[in-house]
């Protein structure tokens, strides 16, 4: 049996196993399917067999899913990191960055999107919708459409949860400038937020730290409060990348809350990235109220140490490594630049790592 008709076999009975996992968590386990997994990925892809190779790891020695080998996530940059033929390649997603900048290349086919989004809508019912008292009626969206910007992951995500739960949802209200910046058309965003208020209709209004930063600060220039419907929500999914002055959390959520009318509970935090196929949310309804982030039980993560390269004590920081088997036909396990230390079962985010090269790291011995 080919590689590649093994990881479609495994792909179809984790998405039947992410429904299950989303409501009994410690019944899935994790450890059985990462092996499978990594040994199907060491056989056809061939970038992450030649790196694991050099770490001396193989699916014969493995006794753990912590010993499989996490790729740099600027890896994605200087590899083809998948095991889809160029053929069958349909779509892929790219990281966010500036004109002319190399960006991560996640490849996606039929298959691996139909994986992607049985993660996604598995766990975003488990942790984001139980926040609103009501139900929500509509969504708006304060980023781009998919015809826009065709290799943003966080855009394919939004219009998803809106294609299979809010049919009636509005499209994405975010414009692209000639640079290929995302900007927000506030006289248009404004024009829609009266409408859904008039229509007394709660929503979920979605967006990045920055945009959310330009609407506020659009509103604070006014002086007007567009109070959202009872029960409506916000998701925020972080990420400023220069596009407005940075805030931190709490005074971005304090200034949604003042602007917007939802209360702290009605807001929530989303941690992603271009090359993971699951999201992280900072509420979980269920299984904490501490408010850091939250993976679903298909995705364990590790706080590393950047000194030792080990796992660090518990209440340390380090950088946070993502084991996500959501990402069948690329790599499963990520070494990210981000800084996290574990709280209880969660993690809370503190930021890049200062010292992070821009490029790969050492990623050249690999290809």
């Amino acid at each position: 049996v080919k590689p590649n008709s093994q990881l479609s076999e495994l792909a179809a009975r984790l998405r039947a196993a992410f429904v299950l996992a989303a409501r009994e968590p410690g019944a899935f386990l994790f450890d059985d399917w990462a092996r499978e997994q990594f040994a199907l990925q060491f056989e056809s892809n061939a970038a992450y067999r030649k790196f694991c190779e050099r770490r001396g790891v193989t699916p014969a020695k493995l006794t753990s899913w912590r010993e499989i080998p996490a790729v740099p996530t600027e890896g994605f940059k200087e590899l083809e990191l998948t095991s889809i033929p160029a053929a069958e390649r349909t779509t892929w997603f790219e990281s966010s960055g500036t004109t002319g900048q190399i960006r991560s290349r996640h490849f996606h086919h039929a298959e691996s999107l139909a994986t992607y989004e049985a993660a996604l809508l598995a766990w975003f019912e488990k942790c984001a919708l139980p926040k609103a008292d009501a139900k929500i009626g509509s969504t708006l969206l304060l980023t781009p459409t998919s015809s826009l910007a065709p290799h943003s992951s966080l855009v394919h995500m939004f219009e998803t949860i809106n294609r299979e739960l809010f049919p009636n949802a509005l499209n994405g209200l975010g414009e692209i400038d000639p640079t290929g910046a995302w900007t927000l058309p506030l006289a248009a965003v404004r024009e829609q937020l009266l409408a859904v208020i008039e229509a007394k209709t709660s929503v979920l209004l979605a967006g990045t730290a920055f945009g959310f930063v330009h609407l506020c600060d659009g509103l604070e220039g006014t002086g007007e409060v567009l109070a959202l419907p009872q029960g409506s929500m916000v998701l925020e999914t972080g990420g400023y990348k220069g596009r407005s002055r940075e805030l931190p959390k709490a005074e971005l959520h304090a200034m949604i809350s003042r602007k917007l009318g939802v209360s702290r509970e009605r807001i929530v935090c989303e941690y992603g990235m271009s090359e993971l196929s699951s999201q992280a949310y900072d509420c979980a309804d269920g299984i904490s109220r501490d408010r850091v982030f939250h993976f679903p039980p298909w995705v364990r993560t590790q706080i590393i140490s950047p000194e030792t390269g080990r796992e660090a004590k518990p209440g340390e920081p380090g950088l946070l490594r993502i084991h996500d088997l959501a990402n069948v036909w690329s790599v499963a396990a990520l070494q990210t630049g981000d800084m996290a230390v574990q709280r209880g079962t969660g993690f809370e985010m503190l930021g890049r790592l200062n010292e992070l090269e821009p490029r790969g790291c050492s990623l050249a011995s690999v290809a």
